[in-house]
């Protein structure tokens, strides 16, 4: 490892997830990690039009994101084969500690695919994860590893046949912050 990248954080890995990969949590922390390597030019929260949505993604799923309280219009591309997982209202904190969660009583949420309603999940990570992002990462902020939990509605949907499709969710967290994204997704 040179130095530069010790110095920037980089000198070890990040920890391993204490759930496995696909379980429900795996999925929201593997999601928060996802957004924590881009930094706030590339931030897919933040992005008004879809152009950061395929950065970094995993090979076995693909990310969206929500914004950070507006309404959001994006265009991506979606390779075959790849189910989605997205947040319909989510929360994260740091430092976190065993047990806390940023759970919202009265958040709600909805998504729907080509109109018609997906089910959305409540999953929360009682047991904090490691984030080692990026220097202005959205999650963090920083490139040192943080103990991270998080909270929400979350959608998984599987793999969609190849062409277009419309994916949207948002949520509240019942006390006038709200979220609401609308991709026009090409699968191929």
């Amino acid at each position: 490892m040179s130095r530069l990248a010790a110095f920037f954080g980089r000198s070890t890995p990040t920890a391993p997830l204490p759930w496995p990969p696909h379980s429900p949590e795996g999925l929201v922390a593997r999601w928060v990690r996802w957004v924590a390597a881009h930094d706030d030019r590339q931030n897919p929260v933040s992005d008004p039009t879809g152009a950061n949505a395929g950065h970094h993604q995993p090979a076995d799923v693909w990310f969206l994101a929500g914004s950070y309280g507006e309404t959001v219009r994006r265009r991506c591309v979606v390779p075959a084969g790849r189910p989605l997982f997205f947040p319909a209202f989510n929360m994260w904190q740091w430092p976190a500690r065993p047990g806390e969660l940023p759970v919202v009583s009265r958040a709600s949420g909805y998504a729907l695919v080509d109109g018609v309603p997906v089910p959305v999940a409540t999953i929360g990570t009682a047991t904090p994860f490691e984030v080692r992002g990026v220097a202005g990462n959205g999650v963090t902020d920083t490139s040192r590893p943080e103990q991270v939990s998080c909270w929400g509605l979350w959608a998984t949907v599987a793999p969609l046949a190849p062409g277009p499709h419309t994916v949207a969710f948002g949520g509240t967290d019942g006390h006038g912050f709200r979220v609401d994204a609308h991709y026009e997704v090409q699968v191929g």
